[in-house]
Parts: structure tokens; sequence; C-alpha cells
């Protein structure tokens, strides 16, 4: 299942187009193919959508679902991605007025709805609730036969969560299909599951089977592409992330690139976390992935910067500082485009 190119969206914001957790909308209206006639964010409405985010899409912003049937959408997004992926309390009656409406659901967040009475009772022939975080079947503990694929994997890590893995895995996926490579995007959470329609949402699976999840979807599409680029989640820097490690051991990826928030200078929501100088990050990471030396060398080819926060000159200035400080070739791909990190991931 993928979000519908067929179908009217409207995505459910709330606090979410300039608060912290608004990520999950904020990468659809990005990327997403799928026709979005409205954002719901009340803090917004009426402004302009582009002007808030930079994200070139001319959608309106209204106060509620109720507001957003002017603009007849028949499926409604949950666009926030809170820590815990819990639902605000608050949402439970924008969900029920969609349903109630005849929309359908995408819920990304960690509280299953499709299994709730209370909004099964609502639905309509032809309405449908998406719980997207579950655990795929069949999987089983990893054993790294990744490591025997012939194509490159190109894993995105980073200094803290919610930076831009995803965003740096799908630019470098479309640079590669724009040179005519035969690439494939592995989502690996619930914003690239419901982009590209397939993928694991990593969080969903039992900690003992993660790497293994990640490994079978590797399998799956490594014998059939050149180049896989799995999408990064959490960091190894992050005193509450689990991810990292089962998507660098179920991946064996053979080429990792690091994403970094300019500026940055702690674990966010984690002051008394420093993030390290940047050598020493991509010292970290590759002694991870190499597990120092049992699985090859591993190495980070390229920074990724994330410059949203910044003017364009001082993100040309972070780019450089960059690029002195680590020796290695950094831009930011989604201000700048990906192929200066793609011409790294191919000469290695």
């Amino acid at each position: 299942m993928r979000l519908p190119l067929n179908q009217r969206v409207a995505i459910l914001l709330h606090e979410g187009i300039s608060g912290p957790n608004g990520k999950t909308g904020l990468a659809i209206l990005r990327y997403s193919e799928a026709p979005i006639v409205a954002v719901i964010d009340r803090e917004s409405v009426g402004k302009s959508l582009s002007e808030l985010t930079g994200i070139k899409r001319d959608v309106p912003i209204v106060a509620s679902v109720a507001a957003a049937l002017e603009y007849k959408p028949e499926v409604l997004v949950i666009g926030i991605a809170p820590g815990g992926g819990a639902v605000p309390d608050d949402y439970w009656v924008e969900i029920k007025d969609a349903l109630e409406t005849g929309m359908s659901l995408v819920n990304g967040l960690h509280t299953p709805m499709a299994n709730i009475p209370e909004l099964n009772a609502l639905l309509k022939p032809g309405q449908l609730i998406w719980d997207v975080r579950k655990e795929p079947p069949n999987i089983s503990v990893a054993s790294g036969i990744a490591r025997t694929l012939p194509c490159q994997r190109v894993l995105t890590v980073g200094t803290d969560m919610a930076i831009g893995k995803m965003s740096t895995s799908l630019e470098l996926h479309w640079a590669s299909k724009q040179r005519g490579w035969n690439s494939k995007f592995l989502a690996t959470g619930q914003t690239g599951v419901m982009l590209e329609g397939d993928g694991v949402a990593l969080d969903a699976v039992r900690v003992d089977f993660a790497a293994g999840a990640v490994e079978q979807i590797v399998m799956r599409y490594g014998k059939n592409h050149d180049i896989l680029y799995i999408e990064g989640q959490g960091s190894l820097l992050h005193p509450g992330s689990t991810a990292t490690l089962p998507l660098i051991r179920g991946s064996q990826p053979t080429q990792l690139v690091l994403v970094h928030r300019a500026g940055q200078v702690h674990v966010r929501n984690h002051p008394h976390v420093v993030i390290p100088p940047l050598p020493e990050v991509i010292q970290l990471y590759e002694t991870v992935a190499s597990a120092g030396g049992a699985f090859g060398s591993v190495p980070v080819v390229g920074i990724a910067l994330n410059t949203a926060h910044l003017d364009e000159s001082v993100a040309e200035e972070s780019i450089a500082q960059t690029i002195a400080e680590t020796g290695l070739p950094c831009t930011d791909v989604v201000r700048f485009d990906a192929n200066v990190l793609l011409d790294a991931v191919m000469k290695n």
C-alpha cells in the first residue's frame, strides 16, 4: 500500500508546520506525487505554505477537517511524528470527523487505529484505515547475508534524529535514476513507507528481529538493483535511539553518508549529550559499521548538511567549513541537489 495517487489528500498537522513534530507531513508535501488539497494546522491558518516551509507547493492551510471539506479531500493523513508516536488528545475529534465524512485514514503513529471498534463503526464501503507501523511477517534474526550482494548499499546515518536522513536517501536515489542507474530507495520509517508503498517501519519491529527485518528487504531488492539507498533512522549519539545499529547490521552497507544539522552542538532535547566534532563521529560510525574489522571497511563518503535554518550565503559558508573540517564532500542535498554526494558514492 502507498499514498493513493488518484485520491485527494488532506494532511492533519496541528502545531506541525512550525513545531518540532511535523516531519511526516512536511516530507509528504515535499516528496509525494499524491494530489494534496489541504493542510490542517490551526496555528498557521491562511498563511503561505511555501513561505513557511520553503516547499514549492501551493496548498491552502485551514483550521480543521470541517474547513478542509471545501477542497473535497478523500484521504486524511496524520502528519505529525511526536516522540513516542502517541496520538494527541485533540486529534481524535478531527480523526472521527474525517471518517464520518467519508474520508479514509492513513495513520503513521504507534497507536493502531484499524482495530478500534468506535472508528470502525464509522467506516462506509470503500473507506479504510491504514496503520503504517506494522511488523512485517516472516522475519527472523539477521545473518549478515547482505554482504554477499553485488549491489552498492548506501545507508544514511546521523548526529541526531529528524535531521534529514530520509530526504538525503531520496535525493540520492532520484539523482541516481536521472543518471540512468538501476536504483532503489528502501524505506525504514512510516513516512518513507507511505511514499514508497513498501519497506519496513523499523520502530514497529521487536528489537531481536529488527536487523532481520532490514536484511529481509535488502535481500528482496539487492539482487535486482545496482544501488540501494537505505533510509537511516535515529542516531548512535541519541540516548533513546535503538534503530541505527539494526540498520547497519541488517543492510551491511558498502558506504555511509553522514547527515548533520549545521551548527547543532548537542542532541535536540538532550543538551547534556554533546555532539562530538564530526571527524570523531565519522570514526565512530566507521568503527561500528565494520565492527572493528569483522564486517570489512565501511567508509563515510560524504556529509549531507541540513542548512534549512540558514540563508543561502551562510549555508554555503557552513558547507565549506564542513569540507575543511572533515576532508569529505559536503552539500545540502535539498537546497543544492545531491550530485556532489552521488559522485562521492560512485568513487568508492
